[in-house]
């Protein structure tokens, strides 16, 4: 394997003129020959060229190694990695790999560039999946490679065909294959990585459309350039830990420790009694944690499980008690989650479905039990009933960007 590609040096020079928003994300990019393998892969910030791309005529080798820079550019490597361990082995490579390709060859068909027909497309990926009709632009302007993902994901593991496996056979008859890799070798500083990547975008981004052509004209339009901001577990768990610490109160019934001893000293001393300090009551109450699971056909086993695993490592680092309220019109079971087999008590659970949904009795239910807080996973399509006075909710919403709103309550979108 060279250094740096010699198969590919006549489609990146041909670049600066076809695209010089791709010209210019080339250069932050590795390219490699090697003796086997497919025409081109992705592997982190390296792409890989075969034997197989030195025979394509030179408008489909630039059209294939325009693709492979945005996956680069993009992150698609990284945010494929990170979308792994979030679904942990629920993960499924082949259509995260459908995702990133069809917003992918959508953008570069915009820029002019030429791909294998029929070529794997977002419109066309939307259309056979959703049964909606898209204008090209408008679905990138729409859609980035995470939501499409989960969105694709939806319905797995219920009856009847889901989205995934109308993902799978539209990229079927496609002539799709998987052409992203896992970054090789040691973890850079991901954090400043991607943060260098957004420059190279913004600067690339800029030359194009000043330049008025390639994929510099779509600038901010694209919706998967990625942003900076918070990952919704770091947010979830800031907001169930602050609501579950327990603020220390004072008594007036017992004195304070420090006081005792300047009591002491002044009796000692023969001085005067220093003024009184309440000591510091502290509750013996276990804090408690409600999870309302909106079972009305909405919420599929995949985004269960994702969730649940946040919440059981929520409950074992908080030590908080965890209900879990499964509901659609009315409450339909209640169990109270142990964390050391949570996953289990979760995974046997037989979610209803069908019916539609509303959040009046279960907030009502759960304020019974005197929660700290109430975590509602759900999409928020249901009559919501009077705000819990004191009780702070947290509405986490499976598949939304923006996210709706919510008469009352936080709502933290997971879609990242």
């Amino acid at each position: 394997m060279t250094r740096h590609s010699a198969r590919a040096g006549t489609a990146l020079r041909a670049l600066n003129e076809a695209d010089p928003a791709i010209a210019a994300l080339a250069l932050w990019c590795d390219h490699r020959d090697r003796d086997g393998g497919p025409a081109a892969e992705t592997a982190g910030a390296t792409i890989y060229y075969g034997p197989a791309f030195a025979t394509l005529p030179l408008h489909e080798q630039i059209g294939l190694a325009a693709h492979h820079i945005l996956h680069v550019a993009l992150r698609h490597p990284q945010r494929m990695q990170a979308m792994a361990a979030r679904f942990a082995d629920r993960f499924d490579r082949r259509l995260y790999n459908i995702a990133a390709d069809a917003i992918v060859n959508e953008a570069l068909l915009f820029a002019g560039h030429a791909l294998p027909r029929p070529a794997l497309t977002l419109s066309g990926l939307l259309a056979a999946t959703q049964g909606i009709e898209v204008p090209p632009t408008a679905a990138l302007a729409e859609w980035d490679v995470d939501r499409l993902y989960i969105r694709l994901m939806q319905g797995r593991g219920g009856s009847g065909r889901s989205e995934s496996d109308r993902a799978l056979a539209h990229a079927a008859s496609r002539e799709f294959g998987e052409d992203i890799q896992s970054e090789p070798g040691a973890a850079p500083d991901e954090a400043r990585a991607a943060a260098d990547w957004r420059q190279h975008l913004a600067r690339a981004m800029e030359t194009g459309r000043m330049a008025g052509r390639g994929v510099g004209l779509l600038g901010h339009r694209l919706a998967d350039i990625p942003t900076p901001q918070t990952p919704w577990e770091v947010v979830l768990r800031g907001l169930v830990t602050r609501a579950v610490t327990q603020a220390p109160r004072l008594s007036h019934r017992r004195p304070a420790r420090s006081w005792v001893a300047m009591e002491a000293e002044a009796r000692r001393a023969g001085g005067p009694s220093p003024a009184f300090q309440p000591g510091v009551l502290r509750s013996r109450d276990v804090p408690r944690i409600v999870v309302a699971l909106d079972a009305s056909g909405s919420i599929d086993e995949v985004r269960l499980a994702l969730f649940a695993a946040e919440v059981t490592g929520i409950a074992r680092r908080a030590g908080a008690e965890v209900h879990l309220m499964v509901f659609d019109e009315e409450v339909q079971s209640v169990t109270r989650l142990d964390p050391s087999t949570a996953a289990a008590q979760i995974g046997a659970l037989v979610l209803p479905r069908g019916g539609g949904t509303a959040f009046g009795p279960v907030i009502a239910q759960a304020v019974a039990l005197r929660p700290s807080v109430v975590i509602v996973l759900t999409d928020l399509d249901g009559p919501f009933g009077p705000a819990p006075r004191g009780l702070p909710v947290i509405w986490a919403v499976l598949d939304a960007s923006p996210a709706p709103a919510a008469p009352f309550g936080h709502v933290l979108s997971l879609v990242r």
